[in-house]
């Protein structure tokens, strides 16, 4: 089995650049034109939205609040509800080649909770796999603190021969979080407790960034043989025509 690309490289000030990325190494994984590729990196301030956001009557105000905040309206490419991704998060995405992409949905979550939470728990956090009451973009494979705390959500993309895997990883900023999804859930009518918002550097302090997320890759190194590899040009400009799918568009939070 050829090894998984490990991809480093951050596009923090282009969010919906970014968000095309991982679709377009999910298409061209999917195609067989690419290995399986993992890729770990610094976002930008976004607040992704899903499907079901995207047909919310509060849509509009949802955007315009993200925006009031400070942070870019992305159309996620995994499912779930909205989710805050900034410098303190990790945005870890993995694309991988499958001809039944749908048969293994439950297994790929399963791998991947497994994975982030035995990461974290080599830093001394006592994570587990489950959904928290109240919790943001509720999942039963987030990862958290204690039974108490979400620490890490995922979702998956799938499109014939492929899927996306998609987490994000709070290491620290749990109040930026919070601030901006108090505005953004109560235009879109959701229910959650800004309280179950946990950070990796809340559990464990002085963890940084870059040591999460070098933990990370070695919890996936123990698991698959990783090759370090860089963007390639055909998948960046497939990336940037991509881009403004992913660019919630300008709405007035009037019409929610």
């Amino acid at each position: 089995m050829a090894p998984v690309r490990l991809l480093t490289e951050s596009f923090p000030d282009d969010p919906a650049f970014d968000t095309a990325l991982s679709r377009a190494l999910m298409l061209r994984v999917a195609a067989g034109e690419l290995p399986e590729t993992l890729r770990i990196a610094r976002p930008g301030a976004m607040v992704a939205f899903g499907k079901r956001d995207v047909v919310s009557r509060g849509y509009g105000a949802a955007v315009s609040a993200a925006r009031a905040g400070g942070f870019e309206a992305i159309q996620r490419l995994a499912g779930g509800r909205a989710a805050v991704f900034h410098s303190g998060t990790i945005s870890y995405a993995h694309a991988i080649a499958d001809p039944d992409p749908r048969a293994h949905v439950t297994e790929r979550f399963e791998a991947t909770a497994r994975l982030i939470a035995s990461a974290l728990a080599s830093l001394g956090v006592d994570a587990r796999v489950g959904e928290v009451d109240g919790e943001y973009c509720p999942g039963e494979h987030s990862v958290n603190a204690r039974g108490r705390s979400k620490l890490m959500g995922v979702g998956q993309r799938l499109v014939r021969g492929g899927a996306h895997v998609g987490a994000v990883v709070l290491v620290d900023g749990a109040r930026r979080v919070n601030d901006v999804l108090v505005p953004v859930y109560a235009a879109l009518g959701l229910d959650w407790r800004p309280e179950a918002t946990g950070s990796v550097a809340g559990e464990a302090p002085g963890t940084t960034w870059d040591y999460v997320a070098e933990t990370i890759v070695t919890a996936f190194a123990e698991r698959h043989e990783v090759e370090p590899g860089t963007l390639d040009p055909e998948t960046v400009a497939l990336a940037r025509r991509l881009a403004p799918e992913h660019r919630s568009p300008l709405l007035e939070a009037a019409s929610a």
